[in-house]
């Protein structure tokens, strides 16, 4: 994989440190804030809010920007509003630097994803998706859990700042890592119109449909983890960090394999995987009270949410091959409408009398129904989305 693309998962690093930083610093600014537990966790969904909005927004603000320039912009606007962000005492202003840290997140990952298919043979989108998600999940093994850690020790302000440095050395690899031309140079092959109305297809709109299913079970727990460490398996506030690890650990595993199977074999992973995600959720569920347990079957949750997550993600840009430069915020939608739509459905069950468990609940809910879109159009996903050079 050319170098590049590594450069620009270490961009995609800080942004998901951000992204999934809060799931263990949700009751700290609970407490700072004076809101309640499950209004600190709809943060979450508020960037997800704007990933999902400014994806496409963003693509065809920047569609025909130098992928550098953009990209940089992007870089330093995400910065701007973490120093905010750090700065505020009020729960809505802290809301809004979320949605604005989300736009420029999504902008930059939606022209990323773009950039990275040019820099590769145009059979290789599920591997260099996966480069670029490897500093998603890196984020899940070291920037998230550091973050709980500074932010028990220091306070959850300390991660926001951490997080603002950060973007330093990412602008830096932007400028040093992308050559002048890239990406965002391309013949505009098809109108933005055209590309827009490639939403309207069937098999787009399935792939994409799932995927945000499969990522907004991974979100309804991931975001709800913390209270699910300390209250349900009874753990001190230090086992959140190591919860938060293994998941990473496993997340890593999960992309890295699947990013060596989505592009020739993405009906195997499916197949194989998606029935093991759902016994995985119902297990968690199960013996969420057995700290052993629980920490194994993070594990588990994190390599099998993120191999079939970022399957149908690389199909995504397969599916939409046909509007080269908005492809990325297609897939960035998807990604993000599941981190919508879960922490939601999470949020909505913690006054229920469930000990926390109901976020895991929501999970299998929502990985049984994308099973069930699955078998319904299993032709659709077996005879097109398992083709490898769409």
């Amino acid at each position: 994989m050319p170098l590049p693309l590594y450069l620009l998962a270490v961009a995609v690093f800080a942004m998901g440190t951000s992204e999934f930083m809060l799931a263990g610093l949700v009751p700290d600014i609970a407490t700072n804030l004076g809101v309640s537990i499950g209004s600190a966790g709809l943060l979450t969904s508020a960037f997800a809010v704007g990933m999902v909005v400014g994806a496409p927004l963003m693509a065809a603000l920047a569609r025909r920007w130098p992928a550098r320039a953009a990209l940089l912009a992007f870089v330093l606007a995400f910065a701007l509003a973490h120093v905010v962000g750090a700065l505020t005492t009020g729960f809505a202003v802290l809301l809004g630097t979320r949605v604005i840290a989300a736009l420029a997140n999504a902008g930059f990952l939606a022209v990323a994803l773009t950039t990275a298919a040019t820099l590769v043979a145009a059979d290789q989108k599920g591997r260099a998706l996966a480069v670029l998600l490897s500093g998603t999940t890196v984020a899940t093994v070291a920037g998230v859990p550091g973050g709980a850690v500074l932010g028990t020790l220091l306070g959850w302000r300390a991660t926001f700042w951490a997080i603002a440095l950060l973007c330093l050395p990412a602008a830096i690899g932007v400028i040093k890592g992308i050559p002048a031309g890239v990406g965002r140079n391309t013949p505009a092959v098809s109108s933005l119109r055209n590309e827009i109305a490639q939403l309207a297809t069937p098999r787009l709109v399935l792939v994409m449909l799932l995927g945000a299913l499969v990522n907004a079970a991974t979100f309804a727990t991931f975001t709800f983890l913390a209270p699910i460490v300390t209250g349900t398996a009874g753990l001190s506030e230090l086992w959140i960090s190591v919860a938060l690890v293994l998941f990473g650990i496993g997340s890593f595993a999960g992309v890295t394999v699947a990013g060596r199977l989505s592009d020739r074999r993405p009906g195997t992973v499916l197949a194989v995987g998606g029935p093991l995600l759902l016994l995985g959720w119902l297990a968690l569920a199960a013996f969420a009270d057995r700290p052993v347990a629980l920490l194994l079957l993070v594990f588990a949750q994190g390599a099998l949410s993120f191999a079939v997550g970022s399957t149908l993600i690389a199909r995504v840009l397969y599916a939409a091959s046909a509007a080269p430069t908005m492809a990325g915020s297609y897939a960035t939608a998807a990604l993000n409408a599941g981190a919508v739509i879960g922490p939601i459905a999470a949020a909505s069950t913690l006054s229920l009398d469930t000990d926390a468990l109901g976020p895991i609940w929501v999970s299998v809910l929502l990985v049984t129904i994308a099973l069930l879109i699955t078998l319904l159009y299993r032709r659709a996903m077996s005879s097109r989305v398992g083709e490898a050079n769409q």
